[in-house]
């Protein structure tokens, strides 16, 4: 198999390339984002089994999600995304723009509020008779309580004016790690399984892979100075169990398995969700033709991948370093050669 051309070393088979002889299958993650229920099962699951320090209780004001971000101390992250439109359809993009001329200037005086009041604070006049029916309505019935969740009996059309996107993030265990080619003292090392584990016991705290990973995913603790990361519970898949976080999610948002079996799965369900009018579904990190040669924990996602916080388009941040070093190696001939030039010159 020949290299990838975003690969440093090596073909697109993790395990072999990294000595494993007879290797079982590749394992990996795959995380449905549309059955996702925010419950933060895998992310308990995670920390007891793992043994993962708590990661405190922060307020952060987004919305339910008070972890933030794949930390040293939490290695599962259920992300709260709130967005301002209708669950159920989609918004066709640039739909409700304004492509007229220019406002009048009437109207943009009481846009304003330097024209006539028309009604619409308290303790003001109406102003037109529209105003004065809506306020005369009295309150508006907006279909809760109800007996049913909401869309439930009329379809997504009634439903709230705004959704959440929910998803469980983890470590992608790429193809292409950059954490694996930057790390100087082989603390982290690729499994048997495909997977990227760290060993603790070796690692120096250099924080190397920490800005070689292009997701973000590594960190530190404070305590100890040491990488952290998921695993994939390798202590348990190496004995043929399921991840702890897998085996807690009650929707099955997360499953376990062999990554192509996997990937063939995720593709029948955007197909799936295309048929029942989700346009916008579509995979994160699956393919192997991608910067990272593909990713072992890849998602279904609803929406672009920056509304996640995941990057667009990651690339393996050690793809150039054989041209940078190339480069390196060219100047330093060509300062070596200017010196003796230099100094056979000023001998003669």
């Amino acid at each position: 198999m020949l290299p990838d051309p975003n690969s440093l070393a090596g073909p697109l088979d993790p395990a072999p390339e990294a000595g494993w002889s007879d290797a079982p299958p590749r394992m990996g993650f795959f995380t449905d984002t549309s059955v996702c229920i925010g419950c933060k099962a895998c992310e308990v699951a995670c920390k007891e089994w793992n043994d993962v320090p708590t990661s405190g209780l922060d307020l952060l004001g987004m919305s339910y999600d008070n972890t933030g971000a794949l930390t040293a101390n939490s290695w599962r992250h259920v992300a709260f995304v709130e967005q301002p439109r209708p669950a159920g359809h989609r918004t066709p993009p640039f739909a409700g723009n304004p492509t007229d001329g220019s406002t009048s200037p009437s109207s943009a005086a009481v846009g304003a509020t330097t024209g006539n009041p028309v009604g619409t604070e308290p303790g003001e006049p109406t102003g037109s008779p529209e105003a004065a029916a809506r306020m005369a309505a009295g309150p508006e019935f907006l279909g809760m309580p109800g007996t049913q969740p909401p869309g439930r009996a009329t379809g997504p059309e009634s439903r709230s004016d705004f959704r959440w996107l929910m998803m469980s993030d983890v470590c992608k265990h790429c193809t292409h790690a950059a954490c694996l080619d930057v790390c100087p003292t082989g603390s982290l090392f690729r499994t048997e399984f495909g997977t990227v584990v760290v060993q603790e016991d070796i690692c120096n705290g250099c924080g190397y892979c920490i800005s070689a990973c292009p997701y973000g995913v590594i960190d530190r603790r404070q305590d100890d100075g040491r990488a952290w990361k998921c695993t994939l519970c390798y202590d348990r898949i190496g004995v043929g169990k399921t991840p702890a976080c897998a085996q807690a999610c009650p929707t099955e948002s997360i499953q376990y398995g062999p990554l192509e079996e996997l990937r063939e799965r995720a593709a029948a369900r955007v197909a799936t969700l295309h048929e029942r009018g989700v346009p916008e579904a579509r995979l994160y990190g699956h393919d192997p033709a991608d910067g990272v040669g593909g990713d072992g924990a890849f998602f279904l996602l609803l929406d672009e991948p920056e509304v996640y916080g995941l990057p667009p388009d990651p690339v393996v941040t050690t793809r150039d370093l054989p041209k940078m070093w190339k480069k390196a190696g060219l100047a330093a001939l060509a300062v070596a050669a200017a010196a003796v030039a230099a100094f056979v010159g000023g001998s003669s």
